[in-house]
């Protein structure tokens, strides 16, 4: 096959560091249009990036020459540096260490959509990490709670 394809949804979260609530209503907008920019800048499609004062969501079709760990690093770092120089509260702001990107089928990218955009009300009911928890449950991944967090 002389040709390479790809449609590869992923489902990638994370939080700041300690869960604090850098990305308050100031930023966070803009904080979220910048991940955005940062995954196309690197040649995948950004679906949505969205979350609360504490942690993001984001729905990447990944580019198929890409890893999922580079681009979140990319993703980190570049938020991280940037988001330094945009208000002055956020001086000391980190991401956590870790993430957790999970895989999403083509035919569920809207239900993926519609869980980011109702971050909001979700979290009325429930924190991240419970959020966390629940997601590593669900996608099957295997955790030792005292790794997760930092």
């Amino acid at each position: 096959m002389p040709q390479s394809l790809g449609n590869i949804i992923i489902h990638v979260t994370f939080s700041t560091k300690h869960r604090e609530p850098f990305l308050h209503d100031g930023i966070k907008q803009r904080m979220h249009e910048y991940l955005a920019s940062i995954v196309r800048n690197h040649g995948s499609e950004c679906y949505r990036a969205g979350g609360i004062e504490d942690h993001v969501h984001i729905a990447i079709r990944l580019a198929r020459t890409m890893s999922v760990a580079d681009l979140v690093e990319q993703v980190k770092t570049g938020s991280s540096r940037w988001v330094k120089t945009q208000d002055e509260r956020c001086q000391k702001f980190a991401w956590q260490t870790g993430y957790a990107a999970f895989s999403a089928y083509y035919k569920d990218v809207d239900r993926l959509l519609a869980y980011i955009d109702g971050q909001v009300e979700h979290h009325r009911l429930q924190s991240f990490k419970d959020e966390y928890r629940s997601l590593l449950i669900e996608n099957g991944i295997d955790f030792d709670e005292r790794y997760v967090w930092d």
